[in-house]
């Protein structure tokens, strides 16, 4: 198959990333066809180390950062990531870079061959994630870099063996909010824990200990009490951040990235490359290695007059780390204008006021390509709500338009809310002429 048609094929499967899942029922999530897949494949998940990165928010940044660290030692390393923005090759990555057309095609098409040996149809996150392992295996790579796409006890992705296990944290996404519902999600998240593994645990709660402590890891590393961020500054262009490992430390590093969250992403995924190495890493190589951490779709500045960013802040965790990184470092003279198009299931309204909507000159309310997307008519109710002024525009693309044509040049254009939104806003914003 050309590409194209790999690509019907694979659209052609149940697509259980996009499902409803929450933490404590998972209906649909099981693991047994993937482990069925992979077997077919020759298991290709055992071809080589993994870190493999669960956690509500921040696990993309935290995989692009260990990325950066393990393939600084001259090692080819193959990165999964989920969702993609614009196109389906970003999830796949030898070194950062996307897994060409033809490869991509030649994967899919030898899945479509193997379908037929099993006795159950995959999904299509399982078939996509089989065909990074297989890829990881064919090009032998030396380690994998895995982040999760739901939760973590029954994603596909659980039927690798991560050497290194690593939560970022956990927050108020993919639960009914109902009762324990932190606890709920904890267990989850820490089901891809593996004995033998060292489990790197970025969340602080103590409330959630027990849950961490009971895994059947070799080591655990908490944020706090075995590595931190114990400097976090403003700087221009990303953060200033020192950093404390088991291994020693790191002062004044620079951090591309904006907003102080993004300090203790870089811990996470830093005491995540010593559990990796078993060992500390040379001083330069870490500092190299943050310098060129690139992040699309993560608060990302793509234009200046007006000043466009985009960020898939697509839960209030998420909202409030946007909120704050706005207001410390992005003081505007002009309005602030919105473009905002989320999933069903959230609280939109706890969403927006955490933004501040009520502030800005305009949101224009999208609905995002998704089965899960709430209806732009819908959430622009809720703007009204929470004392803001929206329009509906239903295209996100069409609404980021719609938000520059009306922005001058001292003006803020802030794209958030789902990564299907931020996705097609910024293939749109590449459309016209808005990409830097």
């Amino acid at each position: 198959m050309n590409l194209d048609e790999a690509l019907a094929w694979l659209d052609g499967h149940i697509d259980l990333e996009r499902s409803k899942a929450v933490a404590g029922r998972v209906e649909g999530l099981k693991l047994d066809s993937m482990r069925a897949l992979a077997a077919v494949l020759g298991d290709p998940q055992h071809a080589q180390p993994s870190v493999h990165v669960t956690g509500t928010n921040g696990k993309g940044s935290v995989a692009r950062m260990v990325t950066r660290l393990l393939g600084g030692h001259d090692l080819p390393v193959g990165t999964y990531l989920s969702p993609h923005l614009e196109r389906l090759n970003e999830r796949i990555s030898r070194n950062g870079e996307p897994i060409r057309d033809e490869q991509l095609a030649e994967v899919l098409s030898d899945l479509a061959q193997l379908e037929t040996l099993l006795d159950e149809r995959p999904s299509y996150f399982e078939l996509l994630t089989a065909a990074a392992l297989r890829w990881f295996a064919d090009e032998a790579v030396a380690a994998a870099v895995v982040e999760v796409g739901l939760l973590g006890r029954y994603d596909a992705t659980n039927v690798v063996d991560g050497l290194v296990a690593v939560l970022t944290n956990v927050g108020h996404d993919h639960t009914d909010g109902q009762g324990d519902w932190r606890r709920r999600v904890a267990e989850e998240k820490a089901g891809i824990v593996k004995p033998g593994a060292t489990f790197v645990v970025g969340e602080t709660s103590a409330e959630l200990r027990p849950v961490f402590d009971a895994t059947p890891a070799d080591a655990r590393w908490y944020r706090g009490e075995d590595f931190d961020c114990v400097d976090n500054r403003l700087a221009v262009g990303g953060r200033l951040v020192s950093l404390r490992t088991p291994g020693g430390a790191y002062d004044d590093v620079f951090l591309p990235l904006h907003g102080a969250h993004q300090g203790d992403n870089a811990a996470v995924a830093l005491a995540a490359a010593e559990a990796f190495f078993g060992r500390p890493l040379d001083d330069g190589l870490v500092r190299e290695a943050f310098a060129s951490v690139e992040n699309p779709g993560r608060f990302e500045v793509l234009h200046h007059d007006p000043l466009l960013i985009l960020d898939g802040a697509h839960n209030v965790d998420g909202a409030r780390a946007a909120a704050s990184t706005l207001s410390e470092g992005f003081s505007i003279a002009g309005d602030r204008r919105f473009v905002i198009g989320v999933l069903a299931g959230r609280d939109p309204e706890e969403l927006l006021r955490i933004l501040g909507v009520d502030q800005a000159a305009e949101v224009v309310c999208c609905t995002p390509d998704s089965p899960r997307a709430l209806d732009a008519r819908e959430l622009a109710a809720a703007v009204a709500a929470v004392g803001g002024s929206a329009r509906v525009v239903a295209d996100p693309g069409d609404a980021l338009a719609a938000a520059v044509e009306h922005a001058a040049d001292e003006d803020l254009v802030f794209v958030t809310g789902s990564l299907y939104t931020v996705g097609a806003a910024r293939a749109a914003a590449r459309r016209l002429g808005r990409l830097r």
